[in-house]
């Protein structure tokens, strides 16, 4: 796999294009599974593994990488399927990714290579899956059913974030948001999904959710259909980036073009912050960038463009 994510930083073309790179990989089995490349750092056969006191089995260790201290978490037993075996990890592979601001490492028993999709081709996982389903989304490459896996919900099971806004961010502003318009959240995790409409619970806002960009622009035509415009029925909309069939770039664009909804508020919230190209947001028109989740952080932000209004 040396080289195998050598031009990752010259992909952001495919930003704001509705497409997508995905790296497939397998765990113990010939299902194929799919990890967007933007949250990818590096690929790496399994290094030395040192054990981590009063971890989670599903820690397999740390490892010193570059610099930094990695855990590493075994990808198969934390979506509940069988580990990979201490025998074969020197066969193994490791995934290093960022997401919400933090570097963790996933094994894996194979990688197998780098495809270009469209968001498009990318949709959500069958309804009636159940709970505990650990997929945002599925594809279909050569046939082959690709499972892309929901990753806030492995980590906030691994290394739970803290989700209650703290007293001193919420004594900050003594404004009354009870009759304010709703601020509609889009996200195809329900993790994230659960996390912000909390945050935002918090400071007294009521949220209006949709699982990805298509939901969203659907809800947004419904209730302007009268002629009205978005900001007559919404504060604002926090959206994420990655999400099947119409990604958030894609979502932002289209508002910006559509003179109904052009005047919200719209805040790209992501987990794609290690590589995450800021010139992106300008240039598809987004107000606002945050990187998940940090509850105070985007407590207080949404407090300042509330009272801007």
């Amino acid at each position: 796999m040396a080289g195998v994510l050598d031009s990752v930083n010259q992909r952001t073309q495919l930003v704001g294009q509705n497409r997508l790179e995905l790296l497939l990989f397998r765990l113990r089995g010939r299902q194929l599974y799919g990890i967007n490349v933007f949250k990818v750092k590096e690929v790496l056969q399994c290094p030395k593994l040192s054990s981590l006191p009063n971890s989670q089995p599903v820690v397999r260790g740390v490892s010193h990488i570059r610099g930094e201290t990695i855990p590493i978490i075994d990808m198969g037993m934390a979506i509940r399927q069988p580990g990979i075996p201490s025998e074969e990890l020197a066969n193994s592979f490791v995934i290093i990714t960022e997401y919400n601001r933090k570097t963790q490492g996933f094994l894996v028993a194979g990688v197998d290579r780098i495809i270009n999709m469209n968001w498009e081709d990318i949709l959500p996982p069958p309804k009636g899956a159940g709970r505990e389903m650990y997929l945002t989304a599925v594809t279909k490459i050569d046939d082959k059913l690709v499972e892309i896996i929901d990753v806030e919900k492995i980590l906030s099971e691994v290394s739970p974030l803290r989700e209650e806004v703290a007293e001193e961010v919420l004594s900050k502003s003594s404004r009354d948001r009870g009759g304010l318009l709703p601020i509609l959240v889009v996200d195809d995790s329900s993790v994230a999904r659960r996390q912000i409409a909390r945050c935002l619970s918090a400071i007294g806002m009521e949220v209006v959710t949709r699982n990805d960009g298509r939901q969203a622009m659907e809800y947004l035509r419904e209730i302007t259909a009268d002629g009205s415009t978005a900001s007559d029925h919404l504060s604002l909309m926090i959206s994420d980036v990655e999400m099947p069939e119409m990604d958030g770039y894609t979502l932002v664009t289209q508002c910006k073009n559509d003179a109904a909804l052009s005047g919200l508020f719209i805040m790209l919230h992501t987990s794609l912050s290690g590589v995450f190209n800021q010139a992106m947001v300008q240039k598809v028109g987004a107000n606002d960038f945050m990187a998940k989740f940090s509850p105070d952080e985007l407590a207080e932000r949404v407090m300042e463009i509330i009272d801007s209004q």
